[in-house]
């Protein structure tokens, strides 16, 4: 049979199908696009702590805030002023979703691990890291330590 006596049916069958659209949860004003951009800006603030000495911490008291943030570190003062600005960022997360930048940007976990290891649903961990990164490039775009190119 040709495609062309197929061609009515598919039609008809796809005018039907699409009676109840499903919505997809899809972010407003298109912040997902910065998601991959977030995780990088972490890995690298995951380097950074790391040659600077010092463990990156989430939750840390630090007192110290530098006024402005750069990406191109040329000084030890720059490395440093870099990461007590992510860690003011990461201080405004949520806990949960601190919890789940901590084991999937930072230590590299998969997202099935991570569910696996604190007890969650593969679901809610993917749900839940996507609207934390999201929430976490708004904080980033917000403080301009995020670069739009």
């Amino acid at each position: 049979m040709s495609a062309a006596l197929m061609l009515p049916y598919v039609w008809a069958e796809s005018a039907t199908a699409n009676t109840n659209p499903v919505s997809a949860s899809t972010p407003a004003d298109g912040i997902a696009f910065y998601r991959k951009r977030t995780e990088l800006l972490l890995r690298r603030y995951m380097l950074v702590s790391l040659q600077t000495g010092r463990v990156p911490s989430l939750i840390g008291n630090c007192v110290f805030r530098g006024k402005a943030s750069s990406y191109r570190m040329h000084s030890f003062e720059d490395a440093v002023i870099f990461l007590f600005d992510i860690e003011k960022c990461l201080k405004r997360v949520d806990p949960f979703g601190r919890e789940l930048i901590a084991r999937i940007a930072l230590q590299e976990y998969t997202q099935e691990e991570t569910a696996q290891l604190i007890g969650q649903s593969l679901r809610s961990v993917t749900r839940k890291y996507a609207e934390t990164l999201d929430a976490l490039s708004r904080i980033f775009l917000e403080l301009d330590l995020l670069e739009i190119d």
